[in-house]
């Protein structure tokens, strides 16, 4: 098959064809739930699937690529193609999406010489290396090789960022060097000189917007004189950012949109069909003068929720979409008030299992304090002054700097430059205060101690978008108490996804310990039984009680949570879950009035505001 740009259309084998697409991440989601998701989204009318490509989940260190599991890019596009669907691919190098770096990997900017997004050797020999190593995924998957792929992006709302054309016809002529054949795209938002400063000619533009689709269209007309029209994506919700609203949008707004811009013979992908999960330290953050950090849950308000289910949006999509094209018939369990479970049966057109409505309290009744645990999860170094995460070659996650001090009188600490992100302060075991990005904090008043100072530094997300992605994390600049520069300090990342058997096994054979309450920086663990019936269901964690921290069931780490919300549970994926025993473990860094979670079917994502 061939897949082309006509003078008003797309063209699949020579005739007219509407893109209906929907954007999954597999990164993401999963992977145990991908034909699941993919399934969803040809039952609410779509055609397409489209997804970014994360460059710095599979080079985590350069030279090293990983396409297994989670990030088995390939299956994940074969699992497309046996929906009998299209694919879209965006492999940036940059992508945004939120996404810790915006995609782009923390060592690239450990040699401030390398110029990031421009026509700059470095950068594009390493964005070279990372093409290369998704060729064999990408070139036998296109269209016109059997496979589902029909649309390449090259960057990634690039007109947002700068204009450097001859930065993007070499990136461009790299994907072609690789083997791609299909037609490239560019997306930006139809503002300003948006269109034309992020794309060229050879490249069709396509824009970003989620309202006034009549108006954006006429915008991209005029920027785009012939072929189709195609908003690559129409935002139908939002993000969520720590200690904001959890964001909505209306569904019959969104649907009347949708309903405004397929009328006008546009093509589209809806961004996002499934949001998904920022599991692990996968989180971006967003800095406009105030540092932001990004909610561990992707919800996004999309048509299916986080855990898999068809939402309000789900419904009214679908009845847009079925003005213009077939839709498939619904299974009863996706109907209006169904569970939205596709098992076996139900994907060949049967009801699937009733939901099993349940929540289970879980006691974390074995506790150890951060430094029992600190043996089995350190790798101390030794430096002069306070190293960044970047020099220790830790891309996200805690870092712990010690050094000895001698203050009879107590004294002022000051970081020189910033905290990136939050720092812990502790003397002699006692927390004294914390020194956060988002308030500016530099300094902290320290009491007389004559011992061990630490600071348990918390990378919560780099920043994706604008001009301080790739800034460096840790403590940044030289640390001082009074006027005194503080030297001979030992640093250790904490190996916390995944964490250490040895400490999980420390955790096991831990004491039960009695009380409610829990005293951080600490580890508690605790078990729960599930029967094999409910294994397959998507659950969520309530941490009612716990202020700040990390948690993980059976391994998998869920994430971040924080009580400042808006979110107050983490998903669980149901593939995570076994039956019989089930581990729940969570890092709290700083106090509890709580040792109980409650595993249960509907998450608490904050208040809404539409």
């Amino acid at each position: 098959m061939r897949f082309a740009i006509g003078d008003t259309d797309f063209l699949l084998d020579g005739q007219p064809h509407r893109v209906l697409s929907g954007a999954i991440h597999y990164f993401r989601v999963h992977p145990d739930l991908w034909a699941d998701r993919i399934r969803k989204a040809k039952l609410m009318g779509l055609n397409t699937v489209e997804t970014y490509v994360a460059w710095n989940a599979h080079e985590a260190t350069p030279g090293t690529f990983d396409f297994t599991g989670g990030l088995d890019l390939g299956r994940f596009l074969d699992l497309v193609a046996a929906e009998g669907m299209h694919a879209i691919v965006r492999p940036g190098p940059y992508i945004c999406a939120e996404w810790t770096n915006g995609g782009l990997p923390f060592w690239l900017f450990t040699d401030r010489t390398v110029g990031i997004r421009r026509d700059e050797p470095q950068f594009l020999a390493a964005v070279g290396r990372y093409l290369d190593a998704l060729a064999a995924i990408l070139v036998p998957r296109q269209i016109d090789a059997g496979g589902p792929i029909v649309l390449v992006q090259v960057e990634n709302e690039y007109g947002a960022y700068g204009s450097d054309p001859v930065y993007l016809e070499k990136l461009e002529r790299m994907h072609r060097d690789i083997g791609l054949t299909v037609p490239f795209t560019s997306v930006d938002q139809p503002m300003g000189s948006m269109l034309e400063d992020g794309s060229l000619p050879s490249l069709h533009k396509t824009g970003s917007f989620g309202s006034r689709s009549t108006e954006r269209l006429a915008r991209l007309r005029q920027a785009q004189p012939t072929g189709p029209l195609m908003c690559s994506e129409f935002w139908d919700g939002w993000f969520d950012s720590w200690g904001e609203h959890h964001h909505t949008t209306s569904a019959a707004a969104s649907a009347s949109d949708l309903d405004d811009l397929l009328a006008a013979g546009g093509s589209v992908n809806v961004y996002m069909f499934h949001g998904g999960t920022n599991f692990g330290f996968t989180n971006g953050a967003n800095d406009k003068g105030v540092y932001r950090p990004i909610a561990t849950s992707y919800d996004y308000d999309a048509p299916l929720d986080e855990a898999g289910r068809p939402t309000e949006k789900f419904h009214a999509f679908r009845q847009v979409i079925a003005r213009h094209a077939p839709v498939p018939d619904l299974p009863a369990s996706m109907q209006p008030g169904g569970s939205g479970r596709l098992t076996t049966d139900a994907v060949a057109g049967l009801e699937a299992r009733p939901t099993p409505a349940w929540d289970v309290a879980v006691r974390l009744d074995r506790v150890l304090p951060l430094a029992g645990l600190l043996p089995t999860i350190t790798s101390w170094t030794t430096h002069e002054t306070p190293p960044t995460f970047d020099e220790l070659g830790a891309a996200s996650g805690f870092v712990l700097y010690r050094t000895e001090v001698d203050l009879p009188e107590g004294g002022v600490l000051t970081v020189a430059e910033e905290v990136r992100d939050r720092a812990l302060v502790r003397v002699d075991g006692r927390t004294v205060g914390v020194l956060e990005r988002e308030h500016h904090d530099r300094a902290i008043a320290l009491p007389p101690v004559t011992g061990l100072l630490e600071l348990l530094v918390e990378d919560q997300g780099r920043v994706d978008y604008g001009p301080r992605i790739g800034e460096p994390k840790g403590l940044i600049g030289a640390v001082r108490i009074d006027d005194d520069v503080l030297s001979r300090w030992t640093v250790s990342p904490l190996a916390l996804d995944p964490v250490p058997e040895d400490a999980l096994d420390a955790l096991r054979t831990a004491a039960t310990s009695a009380g409610e309450t829990l005293a951080g920086p600490a580890y508690a663990m605790g078990s729960f039984d599930l029967a094999e019936s409910g294994a397959d269901l998507d659950r969520y964690l309530a941490l009612d009680g716990f202020r700040k921290g990390v948690a993980w069931v059976n391994g998998f780490c869920l994430g971040r949570y924080w009580s400042r919300g808006p979110q107050a549970t983490l998903a669980v994926p149901g593939p995570v879950l076994r039956p019989g025993r089930n581990e729940v473990v969570v890092f709290e860094v700083h106090a509890s009035a709580s040792r109980t979670v409650c595993m249960c079917v509907e998450p608490a994502l904050g208040h809404t505001e539409a």
